[in-house]
């Protein structure tokens, strides 16, 4: 088991909404209602995009660490 941690990024648009996004992932964007909805989503998207390049064999680009064991990550503002 591996754990991969990527940053994001999580900006409130003009329209009120959040954006968020995995720079280290080309094209992993989403967005949410609110900057909780839009870190759910990005979690996601990541986890998905993630997924498909381990199955396919690919490298994971940009991963700030690499874990070999369960970890947890803790976020603080």
């Amino acid at each position: 088991m591996k754990t991969y941690v990527f940053q994001v990024d999580v900006v409130k648009e003009t329209d009120g909404r959040f954006a968020a996004t995995c720079p280290a992932l080309p094209g992993c964007a989403t967005w949410g209602h609110t900057q909780e909805e839009a870190l759910r989503n990005i979690r996601e998207a990541v986890e998905a995009y993630v997924e498909d390049l381990v199955r396919a064999g690919e490298p994971v680009p940009g991963a700030k660490e690499i874990i070999q064991a369960p970890a947890v990550s803790v976020v603080t503002a």
